[in-house]
């Protein structure tokens, strides 16, 4: 059978001690499970004595296969071996044991996780159309079709990537009121008594087991328990068939309460689309809550990133995008404003209602530029949303690398030596702005400085050459420090920028000759992606936990940058502009003389 779908979520599971691939995807309202078990856990083995090398992994490890294939590193061809096991479990079993082995000098790419080395080397797209075609199953291990109402289909034929087209996802914003008489919630005693939901489908109401019976507030649907209140909240996410849910702080604290509760009074959060409860995973130093095929995004980790405040909370947030100020009640007397009732309790549902619909607004607003990245980076939505800036760069570049048949370093580790060392670097040129009021303004900006700096000057380790060299006329040499680094061949990282920033321009281009406003808009997301991903690649640089990690481009990009910022500087006074204020990429000046 053949079906169109639009792939939302991965994951593997185990069936006859095989990995197996499972693509949580819909068409239209109806779920369908993709199944492939065709893919094979792998990593690259780098060694002097390939023949010898074989035989002593053949001889000391259970591998499916062991390949010599060609591939580059850091753009130089070379023979790696190709080392192909059962099951990721035995790969990281393995994979010291392999790496002790006197034959070899090192392992690469064996920290990449299975499901994300079968998303980038089939080119899936998360959240993106592709054609599936393949044989229909009525059940496979815990998923049956009738039961879960969903279509499994084993594929047959790789996917094929559908015309990118956006795509209408449905959304739904949901937080938790907790009657709270001794301060901080505490699961075990407190319950919920409010479970607010708003949405991109008309579904806008607040869940409580109390009402007010002279309120005017249509949009409260009231149970007769706490119980049967999170068992409609259930059934309002499986009744409309959601694709994205969204929370703030919902991984922290929503999800958690809400699982804990659920617990304690025997309710079944089975909203995965395989029909499983929320589990938690973790991602970077905290705990995400995690639903199968119901992508679950946390606004508050997506903000911090994007957002530069003294406070996050969503009061805060929501005035910085939208200007208005949101209904608030303070959190330590949600329980008096319950327990009092009348005005005070209706206050309360104005508060819960507009708590949602505020995230709501704010998911609208920033899930576009999420979805993009998720396209261009190739990774899940819900592992994006929870990416710092530096890894989804990084991931980006994972996926650039195996395109162009590059073997990825691996991570040198955040020593000492190289935290002191990123520290050191003097950063951009900074000069603090002169107090008063300035009139007549001139700003002057380099249009994506760092990014472009790294493509001319072809900054990248691959190119770098330490040490004397015959003829400096090759090299692109930084000032203050002197590094070099060749002219020819382009580097792996500026061909990567330069590829993306060119894609940037074309989009730009495409946008100004647009005519329809809902197309222009999705274009602009679409080149605001690009830009992030390539301002991100200088700072990474400096990053030491970076694959790419390089104290010393990081350090020549920076002393480019202060050249030429102070060289504009200067022109500029040249010609009568007096220069007020500069940091990093521009400055602003005003005329005070005519040029000389």
């Amino acid at each position: 059978m053949q079906r169109n779908v639009v792939i939302l979520d991965i994951d593997y599971v185990t069936y006859e001690d095989k990995p197996v691939i499972r693509l949580f995807s819909k068409d239209g309202d109806k779920n369908v499970v993709l199944i492939d078990d065709t893919f094979e856990p792998y990593l690259y083995v780098v060694s002097d004595e390939l023949d010898e090398c074989i035989t002593e992994i053949q001889d000391n490890l259970d591998v499916i296969r062991i390949e010599k294939v060609i591939k580059k590193d850091f753009q130089i061809e070379n023979e790696f071996l190709k080392v192909t096991f059962k099951h990721p479990q035995e790969l990281a079993k393995n994979r010291d044991a392999l790496r002790d082995l006197e034959s070899v000098i090192q392992i690469r790419e064996f920290d990449i996780p299975f499901y994300r080395r079968y998303l980038m080397d089939r080119d899936v797209i998360p959240m993106t159309e592709v054609v599936a075609i393949g044989e229909e199953l009525d059940s496979f291990l815990d998923l049956d079709s009738t039961k879960q109402d969903i279509e499994i289909i084993k594929l047959t034929e790789d996917l094929k990537r559908v015309e990118e087209y956006p795509h209408d996802f449905r959304i739904l914003s949901f937080d938790l009121e907790v009657r709270n008489p001794h301060g901080m919630p505490n699961s075990e005693e407190d319950e919920i008594i409010m479970i607010g939901v708003a949405s991109n489908f008309g579904v806008n109401q607040v869940i409580s087991t109390k009402t007010n019976s002279n309120t005017k507030d249509d949009f409260v649907n009231q149970m007769s328990s706490e119980k049967e209140m999170i068992e409609e909240f259930v059934k309002i996410i499986k009744d409309n068939n959601v694709d994205i849910i969204v929370g703030y702080n919902s991984d922290n604290f929503d999800f958690p309460y809400l699982k804990d509760r659920a617990k304690i009074l025997g309710v079944d959060l089975d909203i995965g689309m395989d029909g499983t409860d929320v589990r938690f995973i973790r991602r970077g130093y905290a705990n995400a809550a995690s639903f199968k095929g119901l992508i679950h995004v946390d606004l508050y980790l997506v903000m911090r990133r994007y957002m530069t405040l003294e406070r996050y909370t969503l009061e805060r947030v929501y005035y910085e995008l939208f200007g208005e100020e949101k209904i608030d009640v303070p959190g330590d007397r949600i329980w008096e404003f319950w327990d009092n009732g009348g005005e005070e309790l209706d206050n309360l549902f104005d508060y819960s209602l507009d708590d949602v619909v505020s995230t709501l607004k704010i998911a609208e607003q920033t899930l576009p530029l999420n979805l993009e990245l998720t396209r261009i980076i190739g990774q899940p939505l819900f592992d994006v949303s929870r990416m710092a800036t530096g890894q989804q760069a990084e991931w980006f570049l994972v996926k650039q690398a195996y395109f162009d048949n590059e073997v990825v370093p691996n991570k040198q580790g955040a020593n000492f030596a190289n935290r002191a060392a990123a520290e050191d670097n003097e950063g951009g040129y900074v000069r603090e702005p002169e107090k008063g009021l300035h009139e007549n303004l001139v700003q002057f900006d380099f249009r994506s400085l760092y990014p472009s700096i790294i493509i001319s000057k072809n900054i990248s380790p691959d190119v770098m050459v330490l040490g004397d060299v015959e003829n400096e006329d090759e090299y692109n040499i930084s000032p203050e420090h002197g590094l070099k680094f060749k002219k020819d061949p382009q580097g792996f990282i500026p061909s990567v920028i330069d590829k993306i920033l060119q894609e940037r321009f074309r989009i730009k281009r495409e946008m100004k000759a647009c005519e329809d406003e809902t197309e222009k808009k999705a274009l602009d997301v679409q080149q605001q992606a690009i830009k992030r991903l390539a301002n991100t690649m200088y700072g990474i640089y400096g990053f030491p936990r970076f694959r790419w990690y390089s104290f010393e481009c990081a350090k020549a990009i920076t002393s480019w940058g202060r050249q030429y910022i102070k060289s504009s500087i200067k022109k500029a006074e040249e010609y009568g502009f007096y220069t007020i204020y500069a940091d990093t990429d521009g400055f602003y000046a005003k005329y005070v003389k005519e040029k000389k």
